[in-house]
């Protein structure tokens, strides 16, 4: 990873071999029952609710308006986030940190609104090739060298602009829904004033909930409770879907997914295993497919969420929240067939505002980082308002573009700096 001295500067660890060493698996399963507790089962559990709601929907919408049956539907759903919960618990147990899988949310509008224009097999076939581009990538050892070079301060200003739209969520869900929002925020400031042992998410989804129910503002339940079988899908591949899908979609999962995550990981002081965590996308970007997923590849927003202080005061037993997100991910993928009904189940603004209340924490610590140090501050600058802006182009989303803005100001306008640091890093070694 990178670390942040006094000047704000990336400082390269111990350099590490291609597949990043962990604790392992015995001592992460060993360790894993004194961690469950309230604030992880509570982090895992809030970020389950986010990632099987708004970004569940972007994908039933989609694949719906192309004409997808339910059956490939329900499969799609299955792949993704069985899949991704395995990354989930894998990386978890084995690395000791909150990381998390999931799949690319920006990903999954890319292929909404390209499905209209090539048949399901051909998007298969572009799924597949993006999973082996990432798996590629991963295996070079890129990324660590690429995540090494970055200056910190850029890296933390992409993390607080990245995320910002989830505290900005909480501001308008009120709007929104005055008396549900009003009402999770008195449940997480009494938590967090009167019981600070209890995370102050659980006490917002808590009272969020009560007056939702009260209100009758949760959607119907339609359906039952059934397990899905998944379908395999054939690929068929085609070039017009290679460039439009696969190669977006590849820099998608490198450039949004995994740099927040990486990112994320990075402000709360663990040690990412940049490697290992692009290499297990490409895996799963090779795995899902078979099943019509767009991928299976870490999550950033998941992470942010775990990862978070209100996944418990011990960052070194965060990682449970990871894995009880991972097991939830996984039932909710094998009961894909009431999917459709489930996410509408919960009000969007209490979501929106759950899950932005979970990563002030986040947002806090990015910011100070981004900003406190007399180093790279342009290019931080350049960085925050880059994610802030939400901007795509060549149908890669703002956090990727984001990074490569914030180097860029900063060699044009602080040159100094790099050189300053590249004569410490000497110096050092």
């Amino acid at each position: 990873m990178t670390t942040s001295d006094s000047h704000g500067d990336a400082q390269p660890t111990t350099k590490q071999p291609l597949i990043e060493r962990g604790p392992g698996f015995r001592t992460g399963l060993r360790d894993l029952p004194g961690h469950l507790n309230l604030a992880t089962i509570g982090a895992g559990v809030i970020a389950t609710i986010f990632g099987c709601t708004g970004p569940a929907l972007i994908v039933i919408g989609g694949a719906s308006a192309a004409g997808l049956s339910a059956e490939i539907i329900a499969s799609w759903i299955f792949g993704i986030y069985v899949f991704g919960g395995l990354i989930s618990i894998v990386m978890a147990l084995y690395y000791q940190q909150p990381i998390n899988g999931a799949y690319s949310i920006p990903g999954a509008a890319l292929v909404a609104a390209a499905l209209p224009n090539f048949s399901f097999a051909e998007m298969v076939g572009a799924f597949l090739m993006a999973g082996l581009i990432v798996l590629v990538i991963g295996m070079s050892g890129l990324v660590r060298k690429l995540a090494d070079s970055i200056p910190f301060p850029i890296v933390m200003a992409m993390i607080a602009g990245a995320l910002i739209r989830f505290g900005i969520d909480i501001i308008d869900s009120a709007i929104a829904a005055p008396a549900v929002v009003g009402a999770a925020l008195v449940g997480y400031v009494v938590l967090s004033r009167f019981l600070p042992r209890v995370p102050g998410v659980l006490g917002a989804l808590a009272l969020g909930v009560l007056v939702a129910a009260f209100l009758g503002d949760f959607g119907s339940l339609e359906g039952g409770i059934g397990l899905s079988a998944p379908v395999l899908i054939m690929p068929a591949f085609d070039i017009g879907a290679m460039l439009a899908v696969a190669v977006p979609l590849a820099l998608l999962v490198i450039g949004a997914e995994n740099a927040q995550a990486m990112g994320v990981l990075m402000a709360e002081r663990y040690d990412p295993p940049f490697n290992m965590m692009t290499i297990i996308s490409g895996i799963g970007g090779l795995i899902a497919p078979i099943f019509g997923g767009h991928n299976a590849n870490i999550a950033g927003p998941m992470t942010a969420i775990c990862s978070s202080d209100q996944a418990g005061e011990d960052p070194a037993g965060r990682y449970a929240a990871s894995v009880v997100n991972g097991v939830l991910f996984g039932l909710f993928g094998i009961f894909a067939g009431v999917t459709v009904a489930l996410v509408t189940i919960l009000p969007a603004e209490l979501i929106a505002t759950v899950a932005g209340l979970a990563m002030i924490g986040v947002l806090v610590r990015s910011f100070q980082e981004s900003f406190s140090a007399p180093r790279f501050q342009l290019g931080a600058f350049f960085a925050l308002i880059i994610a802030m802006s939400g901007i795509t182009v060549f149908n890669i989303s703002a956090p990727f573009w984001s990074l490569v803005g914030g180097v860029l100001a900063s060699l044009l306008l602080e040159p100094g700096h790099f050189r300053a640091r590249e004569q410490e890093t000497t110096t050092a070694d």
